[in-house]
């Protein structure tokens, strides 16, 4: 939810700037319609890199790992008592 506020509030204050923009003549008219697609774009870079640092700072489990590896063991001790062949050939 804390994202959702974030990037509403950009997106307010980025639409606030690019009237205010268009009012004044600070910027030519014609750059200050591409506004909209930069930001777009920018958006589009910040998903990214955000996407990238959560991979980075992916949480190791270590606790899980040997859960999961018991359960496979049990997995296929259960698999072999009812007759199922898991070698691979």
């Amino acid at each position: 939810m804390k994202h959702i506020v974030k990037i509403l509030a950009l997106v307010v204050a980025i639409t606030v700037l690019w009237i205010g923009l268009l009012q004044t003549s600070v910027i030519p008219y014609n750059h200050t319609w591409l506004l909209p697609i930069y930001f777009v774009v920018s958006l589009g870079c910040y998903g990214l890199l955000m996407v990238g640092v959560g991979l980075m700072n992916f949480p190791t489990c270590p606790q899980e790992a040997l859960l999961l590896q018991k359960d496979i063991v049990e997995a296929k001790e259960y698999l072999k008592q009812k007759g199922v062949d898991l070698t691979l050939n």
